[in-house]
């Protein structure tokens, strides 16, 4: 509740000042829009709601007069109130102390002049306790009034989210379009360089055998055998493509067998915490795991963790995955450590992903994945 109060008078002593900037802002539209973008986040940390985007001009030029119309006497109150405060807690000790003429007053509207020990003791508790009261009670309650009422007109109207939604999507399916094609050309590669190179190699050795079954037949058994181990990695190499595609652990073991089968082959200790989520869609499982899998890489590669944690639940239709790590930090996407695939696979799902690695660490990656049937 002090947090609350403090938090509440300063919020309006800063509405008053910012209510006097906003002025000027009124001459310059695009000015306007990031000062009503700044002042929305601000409502919003106050409320402790989360907020996005950016208003229009026209609703930020409208904030903007509202918010000189509001702003300025809520402000002033909460001064007035705090200043008499003030007044009250120096005139109760030290009203003596100023010459008769410029004693301090108390009750501003009523002008009560301290000439006495009783007027200060009395009148100043008062005052202190009238005051203090709104202070405690009142200058919060007006600050998320002023904060609500902020959001209100700061927040975009239905067509808005509409534009702002098609235009998330269509950028996240471009992304998806991209990573598919990335895909596709890598799982060729991988076939044209590896599966079908080793297929030809097959192929010749068997010709070679099945001409020299007549002319050196001594050499058959040799070539067959070469043949057959060269099948024997060409099915390997085969079976690592399509785990590529879809981990068949999944499939065998659920996600919970998949998770437990990434904590066991990483170098470093990993905690799972899964409760238990229901029914998924295979494409959430796959998902989650590339980008549990994917992290725990990185992990490795880049942060000299020395341990790390995996928790995943379900919230609703909601899959919430978070892994932590004590690593170093400082992860960086320009220097392509992976996050950038994570967000497209992700954002194929329209889900979500946070990243959190300051220098020094921790690391914690957070990604929300929708996953209603």
């Amino acid at each position: 509740m002090r947090y609350r109060a403090l938090s509440g008078s300063a919020y309006l002593l800063g509405t008053l000042a910012t209510s006097v900037a906003t002025v000027p802002v009124l001459l310059a539209p695009p000015a306007a829009r990031g000062w009503a973008t700044w002042h929305r986040r601000r409502a919003a940390k106050l409320l402790g709601v989360p907020t996005d985007g950016g208003p229009s001009n026209r609703r930020s030029l409208a904030w903007a007069l509202t918010h000189i119309a509001t702003g300025f006497p809520l402000g002033l109150a909460a001064l007035l109130c705090l200043g008499n405060i003030l007044v009250a807690a120096i005139a109760l000790p030290l009203w003596r102390a100023f010459p008769p003429d410029t004693r301090p007053t108390l009750f501003s509207f009523f002008d009560v002049q301290i000439n006495n020990w009783t007027t200060a003791l009395l009148g100043g508790s008062a005052q202190l306790a009238v005051l203090g009261a709104a202070a405690w009670w009142g200058l919060p309650w007006l600050a998320r009034l002023h904060a609500r009422l902020c959001l209100a007109m700061l927040a975009p109207s239905a067509a808005e989210r509409l534009t702002e939604r098609v235009d998330a999507l269509t950028r996240s399916r471009v992304g998806v379009v991209d990573a598919h094609g990335t895909e596709l050309q890598r799982i060729e590669r991988d076939l044209h360089d590896g599966t079908q190179a080793r297929l030809v190699t097959i192929a010749m050795q068997l010709g070679i055998a099945r001409e020299s079954l007549t002319d050196d037949p001594d050499a058959v058994g040799p070539l067959i055998q070469q043949a057959h181990e060269t099948a024997e990695e060409a099915m390997a190499e085969l079976r690592a493509v399509l785990r590529t595609i879809y981990p068949p652990i999944l499939a065998d073991r659920g996600l919970d067998g998949a998770l437990a089968s990434l904590a066991a082959r990483s170098d470093v200790p990993v905690r799972i915490e899964l409760a238990d989520p229901g029914p998924l869609p295979a494409s959430v499982e796959a998902v989650a795991y590339y980008v549990i899998a994917e992290a725990l890489t990185n992990m490795t590669k880049h942060a000299a963790a020395t341990r790390a944690t995996v928790r995943v639940e379900r919230t609703g239709d909601v899959l919430s995955i978070e892994v932590t790590d004590d690593g170093r930090g400082g992860a960086d996407e320009a220097r392509g450590t992976g996050i950038t695939g994570m967000r497209r696979r992700v954002a194929a799902l329209d889900g979500t992903v946070r990243l959190d690695s300051p220098p020094g660490g921790p690391t914690t990656l957070a990604v929300r994945v929708p996953c209603a049937p």
